[in-house]
């Protein structure tokens, strides 16, 4: 294990993460919101103890192995969240604890969208802004942007990159050098904000609330200027700009590199995994306004099919914006949603869950395993489409799952130890887990009346969730740190 190698990286990426406090430091100047001190007291500060970690190291540039590479991605996002709760903890217009603001940095970075603040439409707007940049930060992942300059800090990336990426298939590259992946990456990634942005204006947001709202939209964050989220605006065409966004954010960004690279739509067409995506939230949305309608919980079926279909494509990517309280809808609807959750965007998008095609291929698996005890000699090929899957990856598939039961037991069991009640604890792990936000009951609006030890039991699982459970579970592992 290099250590030294990873401190000075540590270093390096808190120094670049200073930066990031420049744009809402130029927001608070440019409304006079009193904040601008705010920033630029935590840039220094961040600043200042990614300069002492670096500068005993600095002269280290040892090559990364792949445990190396596991550890400084929990580490950067461990030190990160610490980083991004400063401003949250001087800001004296939000009078948040330490863990109010670690949770809510948590929160961001990890695109989870779950908050303890209140009084949103009153906020400083670079508080706000900072909010939404946060998410927009950890959407693609900072380790991908850190990937992208690698050869400027003086080591390769493949390791990190390995580590952070969503989804089974992580070997799978874009193109043939690591450092002109990442950049793929940003560029789609970039594009598609930009194009958020300028659709939410057209629709009628005012040119703050357009970028923010594309930040926390493609990062699929769920965070939102107001208190009452997407359902503030009263927009039809506002809505529906976030319904394409969210959808086209969980699916793979590989995809929409290969359509751009084209110039064609057969790669969504033909790809097995968006075809099962698009069926899911298809059916959660079609079940979702059906009972609606049915319920008379609204009187015409086109405001059920609008409500149905915004909260289905909301909840099943695990983006989080809201245009109702979903979670008092009637009967089996808020459980529902919640289950959508679970499976989440696509492999290599910026969803949470567990993916689609880990979900395609349980299904898999399972009629396999299903005939096989109808025809115990049969040989039977796991296919996402038209090509077999290795059995290595089947085995992976099943092992994460399994990770993530065990995870989930463990961590709702804690959260009912420190007081929560059965449908909070279970709402709350999932909400985290699956990097969603809104779960039901006491987190249905908000996080704001839990216990502080259940904040920092979620604030660990958010993390758990965005590194996909085995990349800091890995670290638990004694078989990691033998040599």
């Amino acid at each position: 294990m290099h250590f030294l190698t990873i401190q000075r990286l540590l270093g390096m990426f808190l120094m670049i993460f200073s930066a990031t406090l420049l744009p809402p430091s130029a927001v608070a100047w440019l409304y006079q919101d009193g904040q601008i001190q705010v920033f630029l007291t935590a840039m220094f500060m961040v600043l200042l103890l990614g300069f002492l970690l670096w500068l005993p190291a600095s002269r280290y540039r040892d090559d990364l192995r792949v445990r190396d590479g596991f550890l400084i991605v929990v580490l950067f996002w461990f030190v990160l969240g610490l980083a991004g709760a400063v401003p949250f903890v001087l800001a004296d217009h939000l009078e948040l604890s330490v863990t109010d603001a670690i949770f809510e940095s948590f929160s961001g970075l990890t695109t989870t969208g779950a908050t303890v603040i209140t009084g949103l439409d009153d906020l400083p707007k670079s508080i706000l802004y900072y909010r939404q940049q946060l998410q927009w930060l950890g959407g693609m992942g900072i380790i991908v942007l850190a990937v992208a300059i690698m050869p400027m800090l003086g080591v390769g990336g493949m390791q990190l990159y390995r580590a952070e990426t969503p989804g089974p298939l992580k070997d799978a590259k874009l193109t043939p050098r690591i450092t002109e992946t990442a950049k793929a990456l940003w560029y789609i990634y970039l594009g598609l904000t930009v194009a958020c942005g300028v659709s939410y204006w057209m629709a009628g947001m005012s040119g703050f609330d357009a970028i923010s709202h594309s930040f926390s939209t493609v990062a699929i964050g769920g965070f939102s200027t107001h208190d009452h989220s997407i359902g503030h605006f009263q927009s039809s065409a506002i809505e529906l700009v976030a319904v394409v966004f969210m959808l086209l954010a969980g699916m793979n960004f590989a995809l929409h590199f290969m359509a751009w690279r084209s110039l064609s739509l057969k790669h969504y067409l033909f790809d097995s995994e968006v075809r099962a995506y698009l069926a899911i939230l298809f059916l959660v949305t079609a079940l979702t306004a059906g009972y609606l309608y049915y319920t008379d919980t609204f009187i015409f079926f086109s405001d059920a099919l609008h409500a149905g279909l915004f909260q289905a494509v909301s909840i099943g990517t695990t983006t989080g914006f809201t245009t109702a309280d979903y979670f008092i809808w009637p009967g089996f609807l808020p459980v529902m949603l919640l289950f959508a959750s679970f499976i989440g965007g696509c492999a290599g998008s910026t969803g949470g869950g567990m993916k689609v095609i880990r979900f395609l291929l349980l299904v898999k698996q399972g009629h396999r395993e299903t005939v096989r005890l109808i025809h115990p000699n049969a040989q039977i090929t796991v296919k996402v489409g038209s090509k077999p899957m290795p059995d290595r990856i089947i085995d992976a598939v099943w092992g994460f799952f399994a990770a993530y039961v065990g995870s989930f037991v463990v961590i709702m069991l804690l959260l009912m130890a420190t007081g929560l009640d059965q449908v909070t604890a279970f709402s709350a792990v999932a909400a985290c887990i699956n990097n969603l936000g809104p779960g039901l009951a006491g987190v249905g609006a908000n996080y704001v009346d839990i216990n502080d030890p259940a904040k920092w039991v979620l604030s660990f699982t958010m993390m758990l969730g965005r590194l996909e459970i085995f990349t800091l579970l890995i670290l638990l592992s004694p078989a990691f740190w033998r040599r």
